[in-house]
């Protein structure tokens, strides 16, 4: 082969170099309707267009921080931030995959491996996790009790073995808690996790508080509800019970967890059930991580689970989540007992100095007195070579935690020295310092060429030839007339 014919060979570790005369060709293989943004509800501030005169600079410069106030908006809204078209948007290279094509091949893959199951429908967009897909399904066995399956790709935060991460996930059936929802069956590949519980036709907490059905898009139900309405004192105060009792025995386990919120609450016959116990196996970063990284006292899964709850606790009494925290000034609430308790896990002392523990949130007048009736008792064996494990990797976890908090820190500290060096009135103090050094600068250099010129003149004194000074004039009547 002549060497002109050869094929490039790739560097090492690198792509071989493009042939940019190449002509590309484009073929339109589908649409999408662009109308799916607004299945939010929610009013975004888009700036106002121009018919004439829209190249005008001016106008582009008001487009332009208008465009950027309308993507400020999505970036920092809780729910829109996550949403797949968002990260599509504008992180195409890392969101460029068809995550509902990966998840029908792998529970394809499933159903061939475990025929029994058989898919009813599938529940598009009812989570929040782009990278996580679900389906109702059926036992063919027991037609009639409909089974959710939900299949979701493992995160960063995985740090089980593969081995112990099968052994967890197979374990997780035979969990037994009043309060905590139980698993069907669980499995793991090397990418993926998969997990079939029992569908509950009444929803999660969040799907009774905003008055919505489980099986709508989650931007559709949450991000802007037409119905909220928070919950009856007795409700409060006996769901409150019942999921701190439900992460105390977690915590006692030495089981991880970190994933409360109200979408993971499942309500039936006035009895909280926890959902997806499974996600901190699976390495999946919590609901809440975006605010729990602004805060470096949250720096365990515990103290993570006490601050989602005091953010579960705020939208039971006031049907809606915190607008913003750390929260110091609260509407008048139902009840007055319920601040203190929120007061003690979201304001800005608790969120600079620590979390309370479970056990004491237990104790306070607003769950102490508060009887449950339990008919089964909780059973959770773990093995001691699985919980050094679980340890491990929860430590690891934790970490990594720290880690993100302490760069975001330092980026804050960094953008606020930035912001301060380049505000309008250190611009000032600038400007007049720089004043008083040029005055002072003047003066001394005024200075300096007087002393100059005075040693000049000084020396010019010095090499004259000496003179001799005259004889005084006697004076009259002195002691030389007498001589």
């Amino acid at each position: 082969m002549a060497f002109m014919e050869q094929q490039p060979q790739p560097m090492s570790g690198r792509k071989p170099p493009l042939d940019d005369t190449v002509p590309l060709i484009a073929v339109i293989e589908a649409s999408q309707s662009l109308q799916s943004h607004t299945i939010s509800g929610l009013n975004l501030p888009l700036p106002p267009k121009k018919l004439l005169g829209n190249m005008d600079r001016e106008f582009i410069a008001e487009r332009q921080k208008g465009l950027q106030a309308y993507l400020n908006y999505i970036t920092r809204h809780h729910i829109l931030s996550s949403c797949e078209l968002v990260k599509k948007f504008l992180d195409t290279n890392n969101y460029s995959a068809n995550y509902t094509e990966i998840a029908l091949q792998q529970v394809s893959m499933f159903f061939r491996s475990d025929p029994k199951w058989e898919v009813i429908e599938p529940l598009k967009d009812i989570g929040w996790r782009l990278r996580k897909r679900y389906f109702l399904v059926k036992d063919k066995d027991q037609p009639k009790d409909k089974q959710v399956l939900s299949w979701v790709d493992l995160g960063p935060d995985k740090f089980l073995s593969d081995k112990d991460l099968l052994s967890a996930m197979k374990l997780l059936p035979t969990l037994s808690h009043s309060n905590i929802s139980p698993v069907t069956f669980a499995t793991t590949s090397e990418s993926s996790a998969l997990v079939i519980r029992v569908f509950s036709e009444k929803g999660t907490l969040r799907d009774h508080i905003c008055k919505v059905k489980p099986k709508e898009p989650f931007l559709k139900k949450y991000c802007n509800p037409k119905k909220i309405q928070g919950l009856e004192q007795q409700q409060i105060q006996t769901y409150g019970r019942q999921i701190l009792e439900a992460l105390k025995f977690l915590h006692d386990k030495g089981f991880p967890y970190g994933h409360l919120h109200a979408s993971n609450v499942l309500i039936e016959e006035n009895t909280c059930k926890l959902l997806d116990i499974e996600n901190s196996l699976l390495g999946l970063p919590s609901y809440y991580r975006p605010y729990v990284t602004q805060f470096r006292k949250i720096n365990t899964t515990e103290s993570i689970d006490v601050y989602s709850f005091g953010h579960l606790l705020y939208e039971m009494t006031y049907g809606r989540p915190p607008d913003a925290v750390p929260v110091d000034q609260y509407p008048p609430p139902p009840f007055s007992s319920v601040v203190s308790v929120l007061q003690s896990i979201l304001s800005t002392e608790a969120c600079k100095t620590g979390m309370p523990t479970v056990s004491q949130l237990l104790q306070t007048p607003l769950f102490s007195d508060v009887l449950l009736f339990n008919s089964e008792k909780p059973q959770f064996k773990i093995s001691s070579k699985l919980k050094e494990a679980l340890k491990s990797s929860k430590e690891s976890l934790e970490k990594r935690l720290v880690e993100e908090q302490r760069t975001i820190h330092q980026h804050k500290r960094l953008t606020r020295a930035q912001s301060h060096h380049g505000s309008e009135e250190e611009k000032r103090k600038r400007k007049i310092l720089a004043r008083k050094k040029s005055r002072q600068s003047t003066y001394e250099n005024e200075e300096d060429l007087s002393v100059k010129y005075n040693n000049n003149s000084a020396g010019s004194g010095a090499s004259s030839p000496p003179t001799c000074p005259s004889s005084p004039t006697p004076l009259p009547g002195s002691g030389a007339s007498r001589l």
